[in-house]
């Protein structure tokens, strides 16, 4: 790839149409089940309590699920999925693979080891997933030792 499809630093790469999906359905969530607990007469301070209080677990749950993203910037790349952070220098990334039937971009590492990287989802966004994959590849292949190593 040449230098020119190589997009500025830093940049962020997150599966923008599922974060917005996960998080309205999570917030419509908590709402309905906040205002359903309100509503019913028959339920004491603690049953409305827990109402609520499931309602955010259920929140929580989808926040967590929108958190995956990765940032690359001139150092290398911060990999952010949904309980975890890597970071990476450029170095360590040999390779880049978002292959047909992948449920996102998997990153083949210098320890022999492969990160999933759910910033990069071809679930809703194909294209952009694609692109994005692309993109990542080609800072990749600029930056650290996969162009060396294939």
């Amino acid at each position: 790839m040449s230098e020119s499809s190589t997009p500025a630093l830093p940049v962020t790469f997150r599966p923008g149409r599922t974060r917005a999906v996960l998080l309205t359905v999570g917030l419509a969530m908590f709402a309905a089940i906040t205002a359903v607990a309100l509503m019913l007469e028959r339920l004491g301070p603690g049953e409305r309590a827990s109402f609520v209080f499931t309602a955010a677990l259920f929140l929580g749950v989808l926040v967590l699920l929108s958190r995956p993203k990765v940032v690359a910037d001139d150092e290398g790349v911060t990999v952010v999925n949904i309980t975890r952070t890597r970071r990476l220098a450029w170095a360590e990334i040999l390779r880049v693979n978002l292959r047909p039937g992948d449920p996102w971009v998997f990153l083949d590492l210098s320890d022999g080891t492969s990160l999933p990287a759910l910033g990069i989802q071809p679930g809703v966004a194909k294209e952009s997933a694609i692109r994005d994959a692309r993109a990542l590849r080609a800072l990749a292949d600029s930056r650290g030792t996969g162009a060396e190593t294939a």
